[in-house]
């Protein structure tokens, strides 16, 4: 076996092909006809003496004895990445970074750095992609994310995670609600009550059953709906019907007659939900990585108000 005559086009080409499921399509996204495609991909499977791929099928799988070949291959491309990114980033921060971003904070913590991120380091191509925390964990673990913004902590082994904030949350309550009339509620006053949250698979949701005792022995919650979007969490309770639990970022754009009105804070300890960014022990991009940590975290100290002296972080993963 000649694996010197191995080429990283040769690689390219077959994760392609396991990516689309087809020959063709993986040679639109590799730039270059199928017939060529298709010949250095029998060059490959030569050189190693296996099979890569079941042709006879439709969209085109990877043989049992490609999967391990194909899964090596990956690794040797991320590491010659890596090399490449090490290299531009001499200087400054640069190349391409992937990040997850959990659904609760895409919406209301990207918007505030996004674009002060991308003026102040133009040679930084983020790529950010819309992940649930599992997911997030997952990719991080396969190398195929270089980091991810979620609720913290997690304690996942091999993972590293960097604080960035801490935000409080808050009961949002119908126009008229009879708690409206107290400066503060407590858990014992939202347990019982119809409680709109998110859908199963969000962290958010675990934190909100969590902290309002689900299943405890006053009597389990009251869930009709889930949505996972804030704004439509705002319009139902806006309706009259029921009340919920957001944090504090997905309040900003309400009307502040509306805040007084609807809005009131958790009482002592305040629940809070920590925001950090996950990345593998293995992080070899560290100058875009703290880049980010930095203009993240510059960002939500503008954004948020005080960490309440008696908080309570909310396990994300409970």
């Amino acid at each position: 076996m000649d694996l010197e005559q191995v080429t990283l086009t040769q690689m390219r080409y077959a994760v392609a092909i396991e990516e689309t499921g087809s020959f063709r399509l993986a040679s639109e996204a590799c730039h270059v006809s199928q017939s060529g495609l298709s010949m250095q991909i029998q060059k490959l499977e030569d050189l190693l003496g296996l099979t890569l791929f079941d042709r006879s099928k439709k969209p085109v799988l990877v043989t049992p004895a490609g999967g391990p070949a194909l899964q090596q291959m990956r690794a040797v491309l991320r590491e010659t990445e890596r090399l490449g990114q090490i290299a531009m980033e001499e200087d400054e921060p640069a190349g391409r970074f992937r990040l997850g971003v959990i659904p609760t904070l895409s919406s209301t913590v990207m918007p505030l750095f996004l674009g002060t991120f991308s003026r102040a380091h133009p040679k930084v191509e983020l790529v950010v992609e819309e992940l649930k925390t599992q997911e997030i964990i997952a990719r991080l673990r396969a190398d195929t994310l270089d980091a991810g913004l979620a609720a913290t902590p997690l304690g996942v082994p091999g993972l590293t995670e960097t604080p960035l904030a801490k935000e409080a949350m808050y009961a949002y309550l119908p126009p008229g609600d009879a708690l409206a009339k107290k400066r503060e509620v407590s858990q014992a006053e939202l347990k019982g009550r119809t409680l709109w949250v998110m859908p199963e698979g969000h962290c958010f949701r675990s934190q909100v059953l969590s902290y309002c005792g689900r299943g405890s022995a006053e009597g389990p919650l009251s869930i009709q709906f889930e949505s996972g979007s804030f704004q439509t969490l705002v319009r139902l309770v806006d309706e009259g019907l029921g009340a919920t639990i957001l944090p504090e970022l997905a309040l900003r754009d309400l009307p502040d007659a509306r805040k007084k009105a609807q809005v009131r804070p958790l009482v002592a300890p305040v629940p809070v939900r920590e925001i950090g960014l996950v990345t593998s022990r293995a992080d070899l991009r560290r100058q875009v990585t703290e880049a980010l940590e930095s203009s993240i975290r510059i960002a939500l100290r503008a954004a948020l108000s005080p960490a309440p002296r008696r908080a309570k972080t909310l396990d994300p993963l409970a």
